[in-house]
């Protein structure tokens, strides 16, 4: 059987992603990483951090073993030598090759998912480029619906909405938008997960869940009419539940994963549990990918100290999604 075949993406290339990479490529896993960037970025980083580093360009071939401290490489090249800690615009679009490469591979099955080291959204802008992120990235070359999961051994945790202030989360939450976001989850559960009827718990808006309307009407007009409509078509809805109890331990088993409707609402809990192996994991696509859950720690970047845990969890999980849906795969 060969081993999955890992597009992983180094990031921005002045933190400590190159860095991570290197790390990740000594483990024992057994995958084919393939790291999309400018080989001697590498190994610079690789100098940096003291380690041995074997990089085979990468001709597509399909192995059935990695040798621990090996890396196939598809090369990018980039525009400046990088400057730890320094993120430098003019590298913005070989930073943008590397994700391009590694989405297009995955839809062409060169890759089978794709698994990213953090980048430097301003750096891009600052390059004149507009950028949201990773995310927005993959769903738009996807031209596909996506939805934000952060994952641990323990916690699987999806948001209703991401990045806005508090102001605006009330008004972002609208029937059309939890019934689009629960299908996405439910199908990703089933598809990707292999839990042929998923349970997903669904938090309030308000404290109490709004207390039958005493503490806000958002559970009423909008969430639970919502939760029936997929209720009647045979999902296994859970909530809308208290935020301040629905992680308490006898609630654990009840539930599969967790749909937030807002950002500080679930994560605060799951990165206080397992910061160092929580994976974000983007829902939707047609092809699995994973990242890291940290930034770029500028501060950290050349000094070869920054810990590979959580990408050595994002590489993991991957291998994982990749092997469910092997198993999924009816021949023929």
């Amino acid at each position: 059987m060969p081993l999955p075949r890992l597009a992983v993406t180094a990031g921005e290339p002045a933190g400590i992603g190159p860095e991570l990479l290197v790390r990740l490529a000594g483990t024992p896993l057994a995958a084919d990483l393939v790291a999309i960037t400018d080989r001697h970025l590498l190994q610079r980083a690789a100098s940096r951090c003291g380690v041995p580093l074997t990089l085979i360009d990468d001709d597509g071939s399909r192995c059935a073993h990695r040798e621990p401290g090996s890396l196939r490489i598809h090369h990018v090249a980039l525009a400046r030598e990088e400057v730890p800690g320094q993120p430098d615009p003019d590298n913005a679009r070989h930073v943008l090759a590397t994700l391009a490469e590694a989405a297009d591979g995955c839809m062409a099955a060169r890759y089978d998912a794709v698994v990213t080291a953090p980048l430097q959204k301003s750096s891009i802008n600052d390059a004149g480029i507009r950028f949201s992120g990773h995310t927005e990235f993959f769903a738009e070359r996807a031209h596909a619906d996506v939805v934000m999961m952060l994952a641990s051994p323990e916690l699987r945790v999806t948001l209703a909405t991401t990045h806005l202030p508090l102001s605006g989360v009330p008004a972002a939450i609208t029937g059309p938008g939890l019934t689009r976001t629960l299908r996405i989850v439910h199908a990703a559960l089933r598809g990707s997960f292999g839990l042929e009827q998923p349970r997903i718990a669904v938090l309030g808006l308000n404290p109490h869940a709004g207390e039958s309307g005493h503490l806000g009407r958002e559970e009423l007009d909008v969430i639970i009419p919502a939760l029936d409509a997929l209720r009647s078509e045979g999902m296994q809805l859970l909530g809308p539940l208290p935020a301040d109890t629905a992680f308490v331990p006898s609630m654990r088993p009840r539930y599969d994963a967790v749909l937030a409707m807002y950002h500080d609402q679930a994560l605060p809990v799951l990165k206080s549990e397992a910061f160092d192996r929580t994976v974000n994991i983007t829902l939707g696509l047609p092809f699995i990918r994973t990242s890291v859950d940290h930034g770029t720690a500028l501060d950290l970047a050349g000094s070869g100290r920054a810990d590979p845990a959580s990408l050595i969890a994002a590489a993991t999980l991957a291998m994982n999604l990749v092997a469910t849906a092997r198993r999924n795969t009816v021949p023929g």
